[in-house]
């Protein structure tokens, strides 16, 4: 089965720290903040979040696809940048999908929001003038479409899923992928996850359910940088942000037999749900998904290196994410942990995506990113590499992802000597 196993061959993002890849890594390194004033709507009097992680717009002259007579009907932004990022990982990858790998290709690749966009701008414009919605609108609602439209740019016509459990639905994207390889219906995977929620009423609902960010009533607002803080004695709830990300996977066999070069396996995962509430995490099942990863990697705890955390900035979540890792590494220290939605905020389904792809840099440069903001939690007890950007060793790697409704999903990541 070693022959089976997933590695990656190439991987790309965007995030509010940039549309390119270098550039946000060296800001990432850097410990810069993506987080910045919410201008993707005009912000009525007393709105609560007037804050968001912001992804700049491209240059699409570069690629026919995204050309505005392509996109012309796909006017939800998940499109254009979705296809951006697989189209720049299949290039990195070397990988020349031709008729005769196209059914050996596989397509996973989710969002948690969609279009969703599409159909509110609809229905605003029947509400205000009676007219009916544009023939694409519903079509630029159906999250399977962001799947749909990938393989008809790639040509690949293997198995095609889209994977949605909320914020982890791009690790989970991931796990399908490795799935599919391992069942043998198919020898390359294209993975990933988008989401650009930026929509006032979506906005404003993750706000009256107390989960986006608010400026404690009374006090100064902090500067839009420093309002991201996971696992801070001051953090107020995750900060809304956009991405994309793509991380194309093979088989270590059709790699090999290829000569695809690769530094990276996927060597474990584990899925768990919470069966427990819409959107409080579950100790028991959290701390079982994080074992199952690495009992299916075949390694202990203190084998791990380093940690990609979920780390929303959430009260609740933080602490039980803090509780978990604490269980699991009974006996030893927890591992230095990053948490980049302090860089990123939080990009809903796409954001476990994004970080899987800051992680396998980090690995690549043996770098822990830094968890910006910090300032201790005397209730956790966690190394997150508050000083910057950590020169570290890492062979193994644990990136944990925990979405609404109880969706769980933990990936062990192994460099390859």
């Amino acid at each position: 089965m070693d022959s089976k196993r997933p590695v990656i061959l190439g991987y790309d993002a965007v995030s509010p720290l940039g549309t390119d890849m270098e550039r946000q890594w060296q800001r990432a390194v850097q410990g810069e903040s993506g987080i910045g004033e919410l201008t993707r709507f005009p912000l009525r009097e007393g709105f609560p979040v007037r804050i968001a992680g912001q992804v700049d717009e491209i240059d699409c002259r570069p690629y026919p696809f995204l050309s505005s007579r392509a996109l012309a009907q796909w006017t939800s932004p998940i499109f254009k940048y979705a296809l951006l990022v697989v189209h720049r990982a299949l290039r990195k990858s070397g990988i020349e999908i031709t008729p005769e790998l196209a059914p050996r290709v596989a397509v996973t690749f989710g969002s948690a929001i969609g279009g969703l966009d599409a159909v509110i701008a609809a229905d605003r414009l029947l509400t205000a003038t009676g007219r009916l919605p544009h023939p694409f609108t519903n079509p630029n609602s159906c999250i399977n479409m962001v799947g749909g439209k990938i393989s008809m740019l790639t040509k690949a016509t293997g198995p095609i899923v889209a994977p949605i459990t909320a914020c982890a639905t791009g690790s989970t994207s991931l796990i399908m992928g490795a799935m599919f390889l391992a069942q043998g219906m198919a020898d390359v995977a294209i993975c990933g996850a988008v989401d650009f929620p930026l929509v006032e009423p979506i906005v404003a609902g993750f706000a009256t359910m107390n989960g986006a960010y608010r400026p404690r009533e009374g006090q100064p607002e902090p500067s839009p940088q420093k309002a991201s803080c996971p696992f801070s004695i001051d953090r107020r709830g995750f900060v809304v942000s956009e991405g994309a990300a793509c991380i194309i996977i093979a088989t270590k066999g059709f790699a090999k037999a290829h000569g695809f070069p690769y530094h990276t396996e996927m060597a474990g995962w584990g899925m768990t749900a919470d069966a427990h509430h819409f959107v409080a995490p579950n100790l028991e099942t959290v701390r079982r998904c994080i074992t199952e990863s690495m009992d299916h990697a075949g390694i202990q705890p203190a084998d791990i290196d380093a940690i990609n955390a979920h780390g929303t900035s959430t009260r609740v979540g933080d602490k039980i994410e803090a509780d978990a890792l604490k269980d699991v590494f009974a006996g030893h220290s927890v591992p230095p942990v990053s948490a980049n939605k302090s860089q990123i905020g939080h990009a809903m389904g796409a954001s476990s995506a994004v970080e899987v792809v800051f992680a396998l840099e980090g690995m690549h440069h043996d770098v822990v990113l830094p968890t910006i903001n910090y300032t201790p939690d005397p209730a956790i007890e966690m190394d997150c590499v508050s000083e910057g950007a950590r020169r570290h060793m890492q062979e193994f790697l644990l990136k944990n992802a925990f979405g609404f409704g109880g969706c769980n999903s933990c990936i062990v990541f192994r460099k390859v000597k």
